[in-house]
């Protein structure tokens, strides 16, 4: 069951305490407390029938659930109410230290988290917990309209248990079309709310504008309909193109070295280093990127990831004691050879000289010592970032998949096929490598990381042309690319506060939802019951397995008919962004997402 259905099942319980207080007379709100996914109290309102101002569902479901569990701590409870609370039970909510509130309806007479006063977002305050607002509300609302709608049918004199109708105006005031009274409901307007608070976590838009400019372009139109809401930003990457931007833009030193290209001439390579050097992010691209390749056959045989290695020890001297390597956007078909060798590693052909560099090379290669390598590093952790599932031979490997695109003859079989029975051989000496790595004591599992009997088919180890499979070598983490650069940016210290959250990315097909960034922050806002939408370039015409990874809405960017040159043409590309951003938050302004 999703997170969603896991919502709604909880509120038809509090629901259903609703209903219970109606039967008796009372406002129909109830209140369920659930602590790993069981219901531990229950209760709703008794105000009327007990006398007692402090008689609210909530509040008394979390005092039974405190006498149930034998302990006022309630911080792995959930709180599902029908009705958004008000500053008492709210201000429980903080004393009683619970983790998470699910309301229904909003309530703009007395709503403490959000509609009236906000007061979970009070960082004074020794306990915030997150929040949910919206589920089922429909139901909830009309469960509220329909008991003073009866009311007011049968004269408004008494509701069953003594209370007259004026000691519930105010609550009716609260919900529009509740009757013919609802258009006498005081304005709550926007001096009454607090600040809309908008995250931006957006990829680039490739071959148009970067992560950074459309975020800034949706942010600007955003703020035409909420002229003062809070816009944080947050470039995202899924572990290639654009990775260590967006991971510098939450702090760190970028720092530029001189590297040996993917073709051999030397070029300025990136890398990024944290505060206090202990850990060091590396874009495999920087230093073997496509962009060095004029992609041709020739080209795809030579190209090497040496760089890469020498950015590797850059960052092992620098100390690191953690090396994030984003992979994406290569050049090289050399299975991370190059890179062994820049570490030190030697991988020699019959007569004991070095390989060539390059996929051209692996055709010679004999042995492999994997133990210099291991040395040089100096037992940093290797994080690779990729969401990458190739295995690195075969028909879904490295070079059938991704060669084409680098100059591999994609439409010869025979050459492929060679090509492939090279990179074979190349795995088995990697697998005898890491072996005798192993036996010496100098290659231990990382704790949580997968194992494997070849590097061959592990998923992942065909990514950036093979490097995964050397990396694997070095005892590497495999790591979802998106949801590691999401840790590194800290997106769920971020989202836990605000309203909305706007993803997006160039083209939404049903490979997104396959582990591409903007379904990567839909799982982690979901978490916390954030709506979410997508802005996007473009967009398949089914997207159920999108929509059911927890994006809300799908919104394609173009404001009038154009041509794909022109709409990834930057300037237009950035108009088009801005528009989008407006109609987002008038969407959420009717309630649409």
């Amino acid at each position: 069951m999703t997170s969603t259905g896991i919502d709604e099942k909880f509120m038809c319980e509090a629901l259903a305490e609703a209903r219970a207080a109606a039967a008796v007379g009372e406002v129909p709100i109830g209140a369920v407390v659930v602590r790993a996914g069981e219901i531990v109290a229950r209760a709703h309102n008794r105000r009327e029938l007990d006398q007692d101002p402090s008689a609210h569902a909530e509040f008394a479901a979390l005092c039974a659930a405190a006498q149930s569990l034998g302990r006022w701590r309630l911080s792995d409870c959930t709180v599902y109410v029908t009705l958004e609370p008000c500053c008492m039970c709210a201000g429980l909510m903080v004393n009683a230290r619970v983790g998470r509130c699910v309301y229904g309806a909003a309530d703009a007479k007395a709503g403490a988290l959000g509609s009236l006063y906000d007061l979970n977002a009070d960082s004074r305050l020794n306990h915030r917990f997150n929040v949910t607002a919206g589920v089922l509300a429909d139901e909830c609302r009309e469960l509220l309209s329909s008991y003073f709608g009866g009311l007011r049918a049968a004269g408004g004199a008494d509701c069953g248990c003594g209370a007259n109708l004026d000691a519930h105006a105010a609550h009716a005031a609260a919900f529009a079309g509740a009757g013919e009274d609802a258009g006498a409901a005081v304005d709550f307007g926007p001096a009454c709310r607090r600040p809309r608070r908008v995250l931006l976590a957006i990829d680039s838009f490739k071959g148009s504008v970067s992560s950074a400019q459309a975020e800034a372009a949706v942010a600007e139109g955003v703020r035409r309909v909420w002229p003062d809401a809070q816009v944080a930003a947050l470039p995202l990457a899924d572990g290639g193109e654009g990775t260590l931007d967006a991971v510098a833009a939450c702090g760190g030193e970028l720092v530029t070295c001189e590297v040996a290209g993917p073709l051999g001439k030397r070029v300025s390579a990136r890398m990024l280093v944290d505060g206090e050097h202990e850990s060091a992010v590396i874009e495999m691209a920087e230093a073997a990127g496509i962009g060095y390749s004029p992609c041709t056959e020739s080209a795809a045989l030579v190209a090497t990831t040496y760089g890469v290695g020498e950015l590797m020890l850059r960052a092992v001297r620098a100390g690191a004691k953690t090396i994030y390597i984003g992979l994406g956007g290569s050049a090289t078909n050399d299975g991370g050879a190059g890179m062994l060798q820049a570490l030190g590693a030697r991988l020699v052909d019959d007569r004991g000289c070095d390989i060539a560099p390059g996929l051209a090379g692996l055709e010679h290669v004999a042995s492999i010592d994997l133990a210099p390598a291991l040395r040089a590093l100096n037992g940093a952790r290797i994080v690779v970032l990729s969401d990458v599932e190739n295995p690195l031979v075969g028909r879904r490997g490295a070079l059938a998949v991704f060669g084409g695109q680098k100059g591999l003859p994609a439409d010869d079989a025979e050459a492929l096929h060679r090509y492939d029975s090279w990179m074979v051989g190349y795995g088995r000496l990697l697998d005898t490598a890491i072996a005798g790595a192993r036996a010496q004591g100098l290659l231990r599992t990382p704790e949580g990381a997968r194992t494997f009997g070849s590097v061959l088919g592990v998923p992942g180890a065909g990514a950036a042309g093979g490097l995964g499979a050397a990396l694997l070598a070095l005892g590497a983490e495999l790591r979802s690319g998106v949801e590691t650069v999401l840790d590194l940016i800290g997106f769920d210290e971020r989202v836990r506060d605000v309203d909305l959250v706007i993803t997006g990315e160039g083209n939404m097909d049903e490979q997104s939802a396959a582990g591409k960034a903007p379904v990567g922050v839909a799982r982690r806002a979901k978490r916390y019951g954030k709506p979410l939408v997508a802005v996007v370039g473009g967009r398949a015409v089914n997207l159920d397995a999108v929509y059911g990874q927890g994006i809300d809405l799908v919104l394609p960017i173009c404001r009038k008919p154009m041509d794909l040159e022109r709409a990834l043409d930057s300037q237009e590309a950035t108009t088009n962004l801005i528009c989008a951003g407006e109609s987002v938050a008038r969407a959420y302004d009717l309630g649409r997402i």
